[in-house]
């Protein structure tokens, strides 16, 4: 436990250090990242490219690409991603994915799936539209709270700081929620909703290890087992304060001020973090096309970059290239801010 306390104090005091040395003047707003996702191709496209308001591109790569073998990586695409970013100066913010939105999709490497030491590997979340009587399948995620899974997660993380840790601009972690219902007759073997929130902070500090240099942010949107405010059991606001307590930044997948959902949980949490603790979101498919409740009104470009400048105090915004928003407003904003 000693040990354990040490590094947590080592990765407390070097976070302290590199945010005093990279943050971006107080004050000063936003930096503005392009979410392609996997559509990763597309940081050649001119409009990205010759927008000075757009410091670099946040990309999306799975467990299973960079790793199609245990133990044998595959960092060759990231590698010329970034290449090409570095050479007409913009920035490379990678998304790792271990989930999947999609039942026939999974992200995880063949092996945990045919390896029984991992228990199947993955397990599969559901969408509940009323009650977990009429649960439907979504898609599939690790199985983070497994300790055997965990660690091939976390031996990823560390082949990956190896080459790229202060190179590229940042890292963030997959969205913290994972639908299982509360029940428990759909949870996964081995889960409970006690040791998957100590799996999301093993799993920040392993990253913040990997990457002392380069941002590390937790998406941590919302967690199972709870929903705040009436049923708040701790495990988002533990999230939260173990992310300041080690240097790690806090953010989530959508950046939706009008939703109660977000409004109840997240938002509020990242309003009130620190001074230290950096903190980015998403403008993801959907987020533009959501509606003020209030007047009725459709949010704006201009209203999210207030919200996230002001309101939020974020130092990261990767807006999403939905159309016809992307085109019609997301770039004409940023292409304004630097004139």
């Amino acid at each position: 436990m000693d040990s354990q306390r040490d590094v947590v104090a080592s990765i407390t005091l070097l976070a302290a250090f590199v945010s005093a040395c990279a943050a971006p003047p107080a004050g000063s707003g936003p930096q503005h990242f392009i979410y392609f996702g996997l559509d990763r191709e597309r940081i050649q496209e001119p409009a990205f490219l010759e927008t000075p308001g757009i410091v670099g591109a946040q990309l999306k790569y799975t467990w299973r690409e960079l790793e199609p073998e245990r133990d044998q990586y595959d960092f060759q695409a990231l590698r010329e991603d970034l290449a090409f970013l570095e050479q007409h100066g913009k920035r490379l913010f990678i998304q790792l994915q271990d989930v999947s939105f999609d039942t026939s999709r999974i992200n995880v490497p063949r092996y945990l799936l045919e390896d029984s030491t991992f228990r199947g590997g993955v397990a599969q979340t559901y969408w509940f539209e009323d009650s977990e009587s009429a649960a439907t399948p979504e898609g599939w995620v690790a199985r983070r709270w497994d300790p055997a899974v965990r660690a091939r997660f976390i031996a990823l993380l560390q082949a990956l700081g190896g080459e790229f840790d202060g190179r590229i601009e940042g890292v963030n972690l997959p969205e913290s929620i994972i639908e299982f219902g509360r029940s428990g007759k759909l949870h996964p073997a081995g889960f409970t909703f006690e040791g998957y929130a100590e799996s999301v902070k093993a799993i920040m500090t392993a990253a913040k290890e990997a990457f002392p240099q380069s941002r590390v942010i937790e998406y941590a949107n919302f967690m199972p087992g709870e929903s705040l405010p009436e049923d708040d059991h701790g495990y988002l606001r533990e999230v939260y304060a173990y992310a300041e307590r080690i240097g790690v930044g806090v953010g989530g997948p959508d950046l939706l001020p009008h939703r109660w959902g977000q409004r109840n949980n997240s938002l509020p949490l990242i309003a009130a973090r620190g001074a230290g603790t950096v903190a980015g979101m998403a403008v993801q498919y959907g987020n533009l096309d959501d509606v003020d409740r209030q007047t009725g009104k459709q949010v704006t470009v201009a209203e999210l970059a207030d919200y996230a400048r002001d309101s939020l105090r974020l130092d990261y915004v990767f807006w999403g290239t939905q159309e016809p928003y992307y085109s019609n407003d997301i770039i004409p904003y940023l292409r304004d801010l630097r004139r």
